[in-house]
């Protein structure tokens, strides 16, 4: 039998790249569901912070921050929230930047690598993404990252526990040490089957096309 395709995503739960890779990915992959041979697919989030310095509380809202962070206006950081969202709309997501609130995702990221341990990473990244990008909640505070870990269906104590001790921060490292060797330098970034480096939020249909291929790859010769 042919093994599964692993996909290994860098991503950070503040980029809003990364929320609309991973919509087109999961379209990509939902494409690719009705084929005859259907690829199989295992796909395992990584960590990468886009802005480590920031503080858990960011005093402005994120057209500051990008102002601050990329010497540009706020006319021009708000250009670039209207160019995105109607980018993020394209892939079903409703963007909220008027409600975003900027954080530090060190904390979020442990949160990921906790819910991974107990087989819930991906109900997590998703409700991290949509509390950040969509529904304006704070993903810094621990407080707020063990009721999202609740609505997910991870133990609340457990997730309180591992939060406060830090128990996942070597886990969240070493995410980013593997960036690094990797040569990853933005996000999201998609590594296929160990081999294939995808880079940015392509569209779902290279998705498809790429597993496609990769899984023809994998067939054994007839």
């Amino acid at each position: 039998m042919t093994e599964t395709i692993k996909i290994d995503v860098w991503s950070d739960i503040a980029c809003p790249w990364c929320y609309i890779g991973k919509r087109n990915l999961e379209s990509g992959l939902a494409a690719t569901s009705s084929d005859a041979d259907a690829p199989r697919v295992e796909v395992v989030y990584h960590s990468f912070e886009l802005s480590p310095d920031t503080p858990v509380d960011f005093e402005g809202d994120i057209a500051d921050f990008l102002a601050q962070h990329k010497g540009i206006s706020r006319e021009q950081a708000s250009q670039m929230h209207e160019h995105v969202t109607g980018i993020a709309a394209d892939a079903g997501l409703e963007y909220r930047f008027d409600l975003l609130q900027h954080t530090n995702t060190v904390k979020a990221h442990e949160l990921l690598h906790f819910a991974k341990a107990h087989g819930r990473q991906h109900d997590v990244a998703e409700r991290l993404m949509s509390a950040y990008f969509t529904e304006g909640r704070h993903v810094g505070r621990i407080d707020d990252l063990v009721t999202i870990a609740v609505e997910a269906g991870l133990d609340g104590d457990a997730a309180r526990a591992a939060l406060e001790s830090a128990e996942f921060l070597d886990d969240v490292r070493a995410d980013q040490a593997q960036a690094v060797a990797y040569g990853i330098q933005g996000v999201p970034f998609f590594v296929i089957d160990g081999k294939y480096g995808v880079s940015g939020a392509q569209p779902a249909e290279a998705f498809s096309q790429i597993l496609r291929q990769v899984w023809s790859e994998r067939a054994p010769a007839a």
